[in-house]
């Protein structure tokens, strides 16, 4: 597919606005500035929505006539920054879009540069690690993309996977997206609506991103994050005010819109003013909405005005926070989606993701602690070399941190059973330490490089069993050193014996050794689960 036809590219704007509609929710809870612009998703949602309406019922066969109703749409339903600068590339997209009778990827790859042009001009004081970064990334990239790639559905892919890209890298540019854990929500929100293009080009079902990630999620960073409350006395304006200028005097220029900006430059911040000579469309943040509008009646007629009061949005915000608050919460650190989910169900609040080769840093585990809803925090690091950071983490926080230092999952798992949230916390803590104590544990994992150790000559690629830190077993077969490791660790005590299966092992295997076990050790309840986790066959623990 070389070139896009107008019914093609009708299906695009709309496949873009459904993707973007059906994921609102998850841009949502990315969104770390709730006040007091809303909700980024869902701005940016009806913003989509605004411009479809305007083209649902249009009949033509021009291409520069859907493209400039769409873009009308788009800045009549802008909300909130991220939907105003939303329309402003949708602008720049539609007009180079909307000069030609043939859409090629160089095409495209243009409309991409102009669109960032015009969102940028579109913002006073542009901040990267946002939306825009995004499409200026996206717009660099395509030109050379759109050289290689003369198909829309490979030139598609190409800019997609350079957007994920620079959103991973987000969190480093601004950070306050880094504490919340979280990527940008609105350069979400725009990866969402390209990538609806491509799912209509590509003949891709629109459907949910998956939300679940390896250990903690985006969302799960958020279950106890609420957004940026500031300080009351720190919002130094306190009227988010927005709305259109309608039906302009016959003698208002385009200098005069210039001359607007600069005005409500002197009342406030987050002031955006664009549009033409037909609509203007206005955002600012000011303690006088009453000269903010005033000063827009000099050059025509006001409608859709909304004027939001911050401060008392900050206090519901800080409300909702207070009644939601917790007695006390857990943190837990794992690798492995499973392991996470297993860990969420023994009402661990939050999942740092960490473990073997990926250990979180203290101010990792600071930043989870400070977000936490609740003032009394215990912290499950299932791993020695955790235990440190997290201790160093409770140094650094006015809350009541308590570390149990936990060396492993199974460990951890037991730990979370017996937590009690009606107990004072060192009490808890030390019910938790009690409960770990008596559990027997094992790994399965392969030898990295040729050695000698714990009397075993050792080549790279062999499967090896570790109970504490001595190796016990060595095998090219995963199932006899899963055998040997369980002879180490069960005695007539135990009673249980669990399995959490790796990345790399599938179910009907896991299975299949859980019979064997079970054969084996009849007297014993054998429990076998889904861990996920990186570099290890089996984890392994008695009980």
């Amino acid at each position: 597919m070389k070139t896009i036809n107008i019914e093609q590219l009708r299906e695009m704007l709309v496949g873009g606005a459904t993707l973007l509609e059906i994921n609102k929710a998850y841009v949502d809870s990315l969104n770390v500035f709730p006040v007091p612009d809303g909700d980024t998703g869902t701005n940016m949602s009806m913003t989509m929505a605004s411009a479809v309406r305007e083209i649902s019922d249009l009949e033509t066969t021009e291409i520069d006539v859907l493209v400039s109703s769409f873009a009308r749409g788009s800045l009549k339903g802008a909300r909130g920054n991220s939907g105003v600068i939303l329309s402003q590339i949708i602008k720049g997209l539609s007009t180079v879009i909307g000069e030609t009778k043939e859409i090629t990827t160089k095409v495209f790859a243009k409309a991409l540069a102009e669109a960032t042009d015009v969102a940028y001009s579109a913002v006073t004081k542009p901040k990267e690690g946002t939306i825009l970064t995004v499409i200026r990334f996206i717009a660099e990239q395509s030109k050379s993309i759109a050289t290689r790639h003369s198909g829309f559905i490979a030139f598609f892919e190409a800019i997609i996977a350079k957007g994920e890209e620079i959103l991973a890298k987000t969190p480093d540019m601004l950070p306050v997206l880094k504490a919340a854990g979280v990527v940008d929500a609105g350069g979400k929100g725009l990866l969402l609506v390209i990538q609806g293009f491509y799912n209509i080009l590509a003949g891709i079902p629109m459907e949910p991103v998956n939300l679940l990630g390896e250990g903690e999620t985006e969302l799960d960073a958020l279950d106890n994050f609420v957004g940026d409350i500031h300080d009351l006395a720190n919002i130094k304006y306190a009227y988010c005010t927005e709305y259109f200028i309608v039906n302009l005097k016959n003698s208002t220029t385009e200098e005069d819109i210039v001359i607007l900006r600069d005005r409500l430059l002197t009342l406030g911040d987050s002031v955006i003013a664009i549009g033409d000579l037909s609509m203007i469309k206005v955002h600012i943040h000011t303690n006088e909405p009453n000269k903010a509008l005033k000063y827009a009646l000099i050059l025509g007629e006001l409608d859709k005005i909304k004027i939001e009061n911050m401060l008392e949005q900050n206090r519901e915000l800080i409300k909702k926070k207070e009644a939601n608050k917790k007695q006390m919460a857990m943190i837990s650190i794992c690798t492995g989606t499973g392991l996470a989910n297993i860990f969420k169900d023994l009402q661990v609040d939050t999942v740092i993701e960490g473990g073997q080769t990926m250990n979180p840093s203290v101010e990792d585990i600071l930043n989870v602690i400070e977000r936490i809803n609740s003032d009394n925090v215990i912290v499950i690091p299932n791993n020695k070399n955790i235990i440190l950071a997290a201790e160093q983490a409770c140094e650094l926080t006015k809350k009541t941190v308590r570390v149990v230092k936990t060396e492993n999952i199974p460990e951890g798992i037991a730990a979370a059973i017996a937590f009690d949230i009606n107990e004072d916390i060192d009490v808890a803590v030390d019910n938790m330490i009690s409960a770990y104590g008596e559990v027997a544990y094992g790994e399965i994992t392969y030898a990295v490089r040729k050695t000698k150790m714990d009397g075993f000559d050792l080549k790279e690629g062999d499967i090896i069993g570790i109970t504490g830190k001595k190796i016990v077993a060595k095998s090219e077969s995963v199932k006899e050193v899963v055998m040997s490791v369980l002879e180490s660790i069960v005695d007539d005590e135990k009673a249980v014996v669990t399995l959490y299966y790796g990345e790399g092992v599938t179910e009907d295997d896991a299975n299949i050794l859980k019979e064997e076990i079970a054969a084996k050790y009849e007297d014993m309840d054998i429990e076998l689960y889904f861990g996920g986790q990186h570099h290890y066959y089996y984890l392994v623990s008695a009980e």
